[in-house]
């Protein structure tokens, strides 16, 4: 599916839901693209995916997120300019979807890989219509639904209800295509009935009669016809061709070499032509009949692609073929046109085989390289019942899109309709392709440039979030970007730590290589400690000189802060001890208690901790010998409890407090 699908359903659910239930679709869905480009295919199955992804997010049912999709894309188509588009196929809705065909083969050029569906209105009454929906995709029906809703509303003022009369092969929830039980190709065939207000449409159809000056006019000849549109096909109720215009059988003599000219005329017309659009229609007399505003997309079938059908071609015996057997005047033509083939090809097969250019050599097999063929012709047009003849007549002209593409189909400029615009198509094809591609190319490398710089700006916000949350706690952060004042918070009890580095530096020491020491062994020991802080069981606050302060229960409340703290204290020990480093040793001290938190300073913000219980255990801290773990009296009976082993210190004058009862904390837990 191309990205535009995709951008509709971002965009929407954005708008609908929220920034945050979209990074959740997407989390769910596994889905890496930041962005959706226009014209960039993405794979079917993310449709259905998102659909799941945002039932799961929303609680809404899944044929409820397939049918808010389709609504969606004809919101967001839009804003392209499509609307105006759809607003042209007629004044009714009814014209509208006899016309959705023909919009999909309008847009081939803008989406070349566009791999649309084909819908054909199969029944009108006052009270509604009946389409028939045939596509290659699995699971869309629900969306299909919810673009015809959107439509009938937006551009035609009608409240329409949809649903399903008879299914075939679709899979609800996949788009990967219907399961093949045989080997033939399967289709996905659904059957929808649309109620709406039709009256109006049907007074107008019923009533229309012919103006008195369509009555008086003579009948026109059939050859005169032909002659006027050369690209034309007379089909009779079994839908045989019964007659050709020139350009028609021309075509099918050089695409056909080998075969008798006169077999044309009177098979069957699926035996010369493939049926692309609109797809796996029945080509039937009744069914065409109601089929007389879609426009048809036939492909001339080829017996021979390869040079020994093409040499069939060049030996054919043109001089004693009865040509006034069975051919009109357009086959007669044609026949001469294929002569002059036969006749240039000839001379040219001559010349090729008589100087064969180094060029013309296939270095793999060393042998000539066979001529490459003509490509398939597409013809493109509508089907018209003339009451006067019994017959209908496919009035098309050839699908070219450039000069390149005419010369691949054997045509020339002067094959084309002069009265048409088939001429200035092909030269505006030709003469803006090279400039579109130019600028196709440069807004690729746009999206692509956008895409990495939003990979890139995503990237940098990572690391900015990073760097902000090694700063303040997450929940601080987040309550700050919501320009809440509040960030000041009390805890009834937590459970501050001090760890303090002994023996790094020398404060009266005057040589620089022995800072630089001092910096390193630093370093390797607070790195030694960030690794052992466990989030949101204990929080490192901030590291002042040689001193190392966490705490547990704060930012996120831990009624366990206490066990918490000692844990941290005791593979503190171990790891330090564990580097083995030359003369450092390390001190710590834990108290539990009330503090107050909150966040300080606008250049370089911190999050803070104030309180007696953060002097308290300060002074734990300066008051502990190496190696050694001093917890409060407080803290002390709190995890002997729990089962911690610790060891009465006695009383140590502590400034500011006097004689206070510590203990030396020695295990954790058995």
């Amino acid at each position: 599916m191309y990205g535009m699908l995709y951008e509709s359903v971002q965009h929407y659910i954005q708008q609908e839901y929220g920034m945050e239930t979209w990074r959740k679709v997407c989390q769910i869905v596994d889905c890496k693209h930041q962005s959706f480009k226009t014209h960039q295919i993405y794979p079917d199955k993310l449709m259905p995916d998102f659909a799941a992804a945002l039932s799961a997010s929303t609680g809404e049912s899944f044929d409820f997120c397939m049918n808010f999709f389709g609504k969606c894309f004809v919101r967001f188509f839009s804003n392209f300019g499509y609307d105006k588009m759809i607003r042209s196929t007629g004044r009714y809705f009814c014209d509208f979807l006899q016309s959705i065909d023909n919009i999909h083969v309008q847009m081939r050029f803008t989406y070349p890989k566009m791999k649309s569906p084909s819908m054909q209105l199969t029944a009108m009454d006052d009270d509604g219509a009946v389409i028939l929906y045939r596509s290659g995709r699995t699971g869309m029906s629900k969306y299909l639904i919810g673009q015809m809703t959107e439509v009938a509303k937006e551009f035609y003022g009608l409240d329409m209800t949809a649903y399903v009369l008879e299914s075939q092969n679709d899979i609800c929830g996949g788009t990967a295509g219907p399961i093949k039980l045989t080997e033939g190709p399967l289709t996905v065939i659904v059957k929808y009935r649309l109620d709406f207000d039709n009256r109006d449409y049907m007074a107008k159809r019923v009533n229309v009669i012919a103006h008195p000056s369509q009555l008086k006019m003579p009948s026109v000849d059939l050859n005169v016809f032909l002659e006027l549109f050369p690209f034309t096909i007379v089909l009779d109720h079994d839908m045989k061709i019964t007659l050709a215009g020139e350009k028609i059988v021309e075509t099918w003599i050089l695409h056909n070499p080998g075969v008798n000219p006169k077999s044309f005329i009177g098979s069957h017309i699926m035996e010369r032509f493939k049926c692309r659009r609109p797809k796996d229609t029945q080509v039937e007399w009744e069914t065409i009949l109601q089929m007389r505003t879609v426009l048809f997309e036939f492909e001339l079938i080829r017996t021979g692609h390869n040079r020994a059908a093409y040499d069939a071609a060049l030996n054919f015996d043109f001089d004693t073929f009865d040509e006034a057997s069975s051919l009109n005047e357009a086959q007669a033509m044609a026949l001469a046109s294929a002569k002059e083939f036969s006749a240039e090809h000839s001379k040219e097969d001559a010349a090729a085989a008589a100087a064969t250019s180094k060029d013309e050599i296939d270095p793999a097999t060393g042998q000539r390289r066979h001529s490459v063929g003509l490509r398939s012709i597409l013809l493109k047009g509508q089907m018209f019942y003339i009451k006067d003849v019994d017959s209908l007549i496919f009035l098309c002209s050839p699908l070219i899109e450039n000069l390149d593409e005419l010369h691949g189909i054997g045509l020339y400029l002067n094959d084309l309709n002069p009265h048409g615009l088939s001429r200035e198509l092909v030269m505006a094809g030709w003469q803006h392709c090279s400039k579109l591609e130019i600028m196709f190319e440069k807004e690729e490398q746009r999206s692509d440039e956008l895409e990495k710089s939003l990979e890139l700006a995503d990237s940098w916000k990572r690391q900015g979030d990073e760097l902000l949350y090694s700063m303040i706690p997450r929940p601080i952060a987040e309550r700050m970007r919501k320009s809440e004042e509040h960030v000041c918070q009390s805890f009834e009890e937590v459970s501050v730590i001090f760890i303090e580095v002994l023996n790094v530096y020398d404060s009266g020491s005057n040589n620089i290589q022995d800072a630089m020491q001092a910096v390193t062994t630093l370093n390797k020991v607070f790195s030694a400690l960030d690794e052992e802080i466990i989030s949101p069981f204990v929080y490192k606050v901030e590291t002042v000189g040689m001193v190392y302060m966490a705490v547990s229960g704060a930012p996120d409340v831990n009624p366990l802060h206490a066990e918490h703290a000692c844990d941290l204290a005791l593979r503190v020990m171990k790891k330090v001890k564990a580097h083995a480093l030359p003369g450092v040793a390390i001190r710590v001290g834990i108290n539990s208690g009330p503090v107050v938190a909150g966040v300080v300073g606008m250049k370089v913000p911190r999050y803070c901790l104030f309180g007696d219980t953060v002097n308290t255990a300060s002074r734990m801290e300066s008051s502990s010998d190496p190696w050694m773990i001093q917890l409060s009296n407080y803290t002390a009976l709190k995890v002997r409890e729990v089962g911690y082993k610790v060891e009465a210190r006695g009383f140590v004058k502590v400034k500011g407090k006097g004689e206070m009862e510590t203990y030396w904390l020695l295990e954790g837990p058995e």
